[in-house]
C-alpha cells in the first residue's frame, strides 16, 4: 500500500466513524506533513449545528492549532470525497500544498451531497445570486481597510 492509499484509507475510516456516530455526513479528512498525520476530522455538522463543520474544515482547524500557524506549508489534505467549494477555499487559505481525495463530486452528488448549485452561484455576479445581496458603499467603511494597510506591524495572509 502506498502512502496516498494509506492516508486515504484513514480518511475513509473517519468518514465511516463520524457517520456511524450520527455526527454528520459520511466524510473524513486527514492532514499529513512529512509523512505524519498532524490532524484529522470527520463531518460534525449535525452534532454541532454548524454548517461549516465539514471534515476538511475540522482537520484544517486542528492542524493550524497544532502548528500554531494559519498556514500549512508542505501539508497534504487527504479526504474521503472531493472537497466542496468551502473546504477547497479553506485549503487554499491554509496554503495546503496538495489534496488527494477518494470519491468524486459526482459520487457524493449521487447520494444527495451535490455542490453544483453552489459552484454555479459562485460564478454569478453578486446581484444575480439566489441570496439577495446589495452593495451599499459607505465612506466610513474604507477606514478599517486604510488603517490596516498603513499598519507597519500587520501580518498579511
Amino acid at each position: 500500500m502506498n502512502q496516498d492509499d494509506f492516508f486515504l484509507a484513514r480518511a475513509i475510516e473517519l468518514a465511516q466513524k463520524g457517520s456511524e456516530l450520527g455526527e454528520g455526513g459520511p466524510f473524513g479528512a486527514v492532514i499529513v506533513r512529512e509523512g505524519k498525520i498532524i490532524s484529522q476530522g470527520w463531518n460534525r455538522v449535525l452534532i454541532s449545528n454548524d454548517p461549516t463543520a465539514h471534515a476538511e474544515i475540522m482537520a484544517i482547524r486542528a492542524a493550524c492549532a497544532a502548528a500554531n500557524n494559519f498556514h500549512l506549508p508542505g501539508a497534504t489534505l487527504y479526504t474521503s470525497s472531493e472537497p466542496c467549494p468551502m473546504c477547497l477555499s479553506a485549503a487554499y487559505w491554509a496554503r495546503i500544498e496538495r489534496i488527494v481525495f477518494a470519491n468524486s463530486r459526482a459520487e457524493a452528488a449521487a447520494i444527495g451531497f451535490c455542490d453544483d448549485e453552489l459552484y454555479d452561484e459562485l460564478n454569478r455576479h453578486f446581484s444575480d445570486r439566489s441570496i439577495d445581496m446589495a452593495h451599499h458603499p459607505m465612506p466610513q467603511a474604507l477606514l478599517p481597510l486604510e488603517k490596516w494597510v498603513s499598519k507597519a506591524d500587520r501580518i498579511t495572509y
